[in-house]
């Protein structure tokens, strides 16, 4: 498994309501509802964790009110769990929320940090430049954790404004390709587009990243979600819980723990689907698994009862290939010869892995 791509970020739901307990107990949850199996490992804390000042050497200090364990203890707590930590900080002088200090000229000093208190996992974003360039900026950082924080994924997050695909590669494991995603249809279905854009530069330890899932946050309907989840997932994007896990409905469980979608997302080889057929709103997306499998989405983005058809010849199949299709929302297996129909839901989708015969 790749399963660097799959987590848990505080931000959707949470934004700046977060402290320790949450996270131990989100830590606690994915473990006990069986997500921490299927690859969520991750268990990432966005902004607002830290005090507006430095200490006198210059260091980040944990908010005394909403973590008063410190950060090291949470990491321990966490990797006592099987799971990893995740920690935010901002190329600037503030993050987002300008409620804590960002890294800028601090990124040497907040790498040796974060690596001090086993952090895995750094999200770092583009609030308050201070006059500088991205280049310049999110460089220096890079090369901070190439230097000290060789074992901690590096997330960036300029939310794809001087298209990050072309170059961020060089400098991480991720980088986001849209701006902040919204928990509506509109917002959801845009970023997917945007996202697709950048296939060609994806690729295992190098993905695009369309931002976080609102799957389970109440905005969109089962089938909106359902989509949302298996256009991620084909598309090879970060699995990011956005959700409150330790009270979320069966429903969205069983979106977010189909592990047969999750595996499309996983595949060894890397790499992401993309949209290859689309008739007004009536679309097909597809891409290559491992052992000559294909990945296929039939997305109904009109607000109507349709029926898709996805050709071979779009999926990178000979017409005469007899496939097996495996269903990965039904769990069901056909046989299907030169394409593949369905009729889907208004907003819904079907998900297939074809095997050819």
């Amino acid at each position: 498994m790749l399963s660097e791509c799959v987590r848990w970020n505080s931000w959707n739901h949470f934004y700046c309501g977060i402290n320790e307990q949450i996270i131990r107990e989100t830590a606690d949850a994915l473990v006990n509802t069986g997500l921490a199996k299927l690859g969520y490992h991750y268990v990432n804390i966005d902004d607002c964790w830290a005090e507006y000042n430095r200490d006198s050497q210059g260091n980040f200090v944990p908010n005394r009110q909403t973590f008063p364990s410190g950060i090291k203890a949470l990491a321990d707590y966490v990797h006592a769990k099987g799971l990893k930590l995740g920690i935010y900080s901002d190329a600037g002088s503030l993050t987002c929320s300008n409620k804590m200090p960002g890294s800028l000229d601090h990124e040497e000093q907040d790498v040796k940090t974060f690596s001090s208190w086993g952090v895995d996992y750094l999200k770092y974003d583009n609030c308050n430049d201070a006059g500088r360039t991205i280049m310049e900026r999110y460089t220096r950082m890079s090369n901070a954790m190439k230097t000290y924080g060789k074992n901690i994924f590096f997330s960036l997050c300029e939310w794809g404004k001087e298209n990050p695909a072309t170059w961020a590669g060089r400098m991480g494991n991720s980088w986001r390709t849209t701006g902040d995603i919204a928990d509506n249809w509109d917002s959801m279905t845009s970023r997917a587009d945007q996202n697709d854009q950048w296939a060609a530069y994806a690729g295992p330890g190098g993905w695009n990243d369309p931002d976080m899932l609102e799957v389970g946050n109440g905005g969109m309907s089962e089938a909106e979600y359902r989509s949302h989840f298996s256009i991620w997932a084909l598309a090879k994007a970060p699995l990011l819980i956005g959700c409150d896990v330790r009270s979320m409905s069966q429903q969205t469980k069983d979106i977010l723990s189909n592990s047969e979608v999750i595996a499309v997302n996983q595949d060894r080889l890397g790499v992401q689907g993309k949209k290859v057929q689309s008739d007004n709103g009536l679309e097909v997306w597809a891409g290559p698994l491992s052992d000559n499998r294909k990945a296929i989405v039939l997305w109904n983005r009109q607000p109507y009862q349709a029926t898709i058809t996805a050709h071979w010849s779009n999926i990178g199949l000979a017409p005469s290939v007899v496939a097996t299709a495996r269903d990965l929302w039904a769990h069901s297996s056909f046989a299907a010869q030169g394409q593949i129909s369905a009729s889907v839901a208004p907003h819904d989708c079907k998900m297939y892995i074809l095997t050819p015969n």
